[in-house]
């Protein structure tokens, strides 16, 4: 399965690539209604940077283990999940030059956990909740990245 989220940014692809470098940037792209707690956040973009974090789905905590996989600065950047609730995890954070600035765009091959069923479901649970998370961390990206400029 997949599902993409795209947004422009106005503002240099340097720009918005370095806010995801920052080190508070993947804090501050966790949707506070997530209840995800950062038990190892990264200490870089680049090829075996190791996350954990632990969040709720339901009633259960589950740990998530991401590995970054593909680093190009100003240009992408992907994570495989190792451990956690899907079957698989890929995803590709993807940095784009735009007329306008930067074209912001993630892209996530998945397989829900419980096969068939999983998949079956997916529309219904998986995919509302990705777009909401993505919808609010585009926004805190364009937010930060808006808010540095100025500052120059």
């Amino acid at each position: 399965m997949r599902f993409v989220k795209e947004s422009r940014i106005e503002a240099p692809v340097e720009a918005v690539f370095a806010f995801h470098e920052r080190p508070d940037a993947f804090a501050l792209l966790q949707p506070p209604w997530e209840h995800s707690q950062i038990a190892q956040p990264p200490r870089s973009l680049e090829v075996g940077t190791i996350v954990k974090v632990r969040t709720r789905i339901g009633p259960l905590w589950v740990t998530i283990v991401a590995e970054h996989v593909a680093y190009e600065k100003n240009v992408r950047f992907e994570d495989v999940m190792r451990e956690g609730p899907f079957a698989k995890w890929h995803h590709k954070h993807l940095f784009l030059a735009d007329p306008a600035g930067c074209l912001l765009r993630d892209e996530i091959d998945y397989e829900p956990p419980l096969g068939l069923l999983g998949r079956l479901f997916a529309p219904l649970a998986v995919e509302p909740r990705l777009r909401k998370m993505f919808e609010y961390r585009h926004q805190v990206t364009r937010r930060e990245v808006m808010a540095t400029l100025a500052k120059r």
